[in-house]
Formats: structure tokens, C-alpha cells, sequence
């Protein structure tokens, strides 16, 4: 059975800093939930798709475990940018690895991307396949904003 790990992203802007990493998220459809932050290992089994995630109301405050980025920047004229690249290993199992930075130029936190994955993979004795990944940004033109990337592998309810 496949692992589905949902590469989504959205940018906000809000009147407080947290409103802007909210309004992200529901830009991104992963609102209402409760974050449960992972580190950054893609379990074997796992297909990644990229697609913007719907907001599915019959799962208000359930847990969502995801892997994220997001940059919130609030200076009028400065951008912010969140990234988030993955590696998968090359025998097909669908294992493999993420990272996730944020910045202030999609340059940034694609160079950022490819510097930490090209690192992680040459102390492990796997074959990994090309870089892939996936980066958004917004510009602050008053309030605060936040670009937010996340890998959302899957929600859970409390019972």
C-alpha cells in the first residue's frame, strides 16, 4: 500500500503575523487542523504528489502530520520564500529524504534546497535520484505575509 504525501503550498497576508501563517495555510488547504511537525524522512512505500490540498471540513482539529517551511515577513518591499526538496532512492521503494528552508529570494532557498540535500545523501550508502521541489513567495506591501510549503502526509482524528 502507498504512502500519499501531499506537496502543497499557499501564501497569506494578515494583520498580525500569526493571522499571515494562518491565512497561508488555508491558502494551502491544510487550515483547521492541529500541526504535528515531522522531521524529514520519506517512509518507504511513499509516492509524492504535487497538488494543492482541499480543506475538508468533516476533519476540524484533527492531527496533520506534515513536514513545512514557511517564511512570514512583514518590512513593506521585502519578500518572503519557503521551500521544501526532496531525493527519493533510486530502488524504487519510495524512500528517501526532505528539507525544508525559507528566505528571502526564491534563489535563496532553491541553492539552500540543493546544498542540503546534495550534502545529506553523500554520508548515506543508498543511490538517491534527482533533486525535486517545490517553492513559493509573496512580497510584504504593509502587513505582515507568510509563504508556506508543506508535505502533508496524513490526518488523524482524537478517537
Amino acid at each position: 500500500m502507498k504512502n500519499l504525501i501531499t506537496l502543497t503550498k499557499g501564501t497569506g497576508t494578515g494583520d498580525t503575523k500569526m493571522a499571515a501563517f494562518d491565512a497561508a495555510l488555508f491558502d494551502a488547504g491544510i487550515a483547521n487542523y492541529n500541526l504535528i511537525r515531522l522531521s524529514s524522512i520519506i517512509p518507504p512505500h511513499s509516492e509524492i504528489v504535487v497538488n494543492k490540498a482541499e480543506i475538508q471540513s468533516d476533519e476540524f482539529g484533527h492531527k496533520l502530520y506534515i513536514v513545512y517551511a514557511s517564511q512570514i515577513e512583514n518590512e513593506a518591499g521585502m519578500d518572503a520564500w519557503a521551500g521544501i526538496g526532496w531525493v527519493l532512492q533510486q530502488d524504487g521503494d519510495g524512500r528517501g529524504l526532505f528539507t525544508e528552508h525559507e528566505g528571502h529570494s526564491e534563489q535563496e532557498v532553491s541553492n539552500l534546497i540543493t546544498e542540503t540535500l546534495s550534502s545529506m545523501v553523500t554520508y548515506r550508502p543508498e543511490t538517491y535520484g534527482e533533486i525535486q521541489s517545490v517553492t513559493t513567495g509573496i512580497t510584504c506591501t504593509g502587513k505582515p505575509v507568510c509563504a508556506l510549503v508543506a508535505a502533508v502526509y496524513k490526518a488523524e482524528g482524537w478517537s
